[in-house]
């Protein structure tokens, strides 16, 4: 069994960084290397994904209210641009579909070849210049843009779901990053972007979860559940504490700031790399 103190750890990792556009399975897999944990583990493959559900249960209290609204249990008024509809489900599935797909065909794969630190410091580099780019795309638009995620059109939340690929396919790429940029890139603020992502992750996080316990559940002991519980649970409260912070942050801040300190990550593991 891992000491408890690790899941910890990692779980403080996952909840400050999973509402930030730097890559909290990112981040994870880094800790995990600095703490020198092995990428082979297939525990800890589980682990990650699992805390994160922590860190996603934060997500449904802060927007429990859209939540419903979406599921039309709550049904206010909502007032809406000429051309875009009230989000709702189809908008979240129109988000979240392709990148389940990816997930479902290529997991394997990923899990096997991809999750290492020198796949997140590519991906950390490559997320940051995608930031910038959409930064730089929303600097010079003229015309109308979504200031809220009710605005958000059905090919919005598409295009949205392509780019959210990116994160699935490279581990480190972040979601957060990869859909708020791709939403910058197609007229939707980084607000709008925000709030939708976050929406967004609570499903795809429940079926991710699931589906990586249900392939790996036969091989826990009773140890390592308590080594879950730990981290799910100080994974939800520290996002719980964070989230109520760092989502104005998020919204308010250029995408750009961020992309530095992706370089910069990046930059402090390839020496760290080299070096071990």
């Amino acid at each position: 069994m891992f000491s408890l103190w690790i899941a910890a750890i990692i779980g403080i990792v996952e909840g400050l960084t999973e509402f930030l556009p730097v890559s909290s399975t990112g981040h994870m897999i880094l800790t995990q290397s600095l703490l020198g944990i092995s990428d082979d583990e297939p525990l800890m493959k589980t682990f990650t994904i699992v805390i994160q559900l922590g860190a996603i249960l934060a997500v449904v209290i802060v927007y429990w209210k859209r939540i419903l609204r979406i599921l039309g249990i709550n049904r206010e008024p909502v007032a809406v641009k000429a051309g875009a509809s009230r989000l709702n489900v189809l908008h979240i599935l129109m988000g979240i579909v392709p990148a389940m797909g990816i997930a479902f065909l290529f997991d394997d794969l990923i899990e096997t070849y991809l999750f290492s630190p020198k796949t997140v410091v590519v991906s950390l580099i490559l997320g940051g210049i995608l930031m910038i780019i959409a930064e730089k795309k929303m600097d010079r638009t003229k015309g109308p843009v979504v200031e809220d995620m009710d605005g958000i059109s059905y090919r919005q939340a598409f295009i949205i779901g392509l780019y959210q690929c990116l994160s699935v396919l490279i581990p480190g790429f972040s979601r957060s990053g990869a859909t708020m940029a791709g939403g910058m890139l197609h007229g939707v603020t980084r607000k709008a972007g925000a709030d939708f992502t976050f929406i967004m992750a609570v499903p795809i996080m429940f079926a991710a979860s699931g589906y990586s316990l249900l392939k790996s559940y036969k091989n826990f002991t009773s140890d390592d559940i308590l080594f879950f519980a730990v981290g799910f649970i100080v994974s939800f409260i520290v996002a719980l504490l964070a989230i109520v912070t760092f989502i104005r942050f998020v919204q308010r801040m250029k995408l750009t700031y961020f992309s530095y300190y992706r370089f910069a990550l990046a930059a402090i593991f390839i020496v760290y790399l080299w070096l071990t």
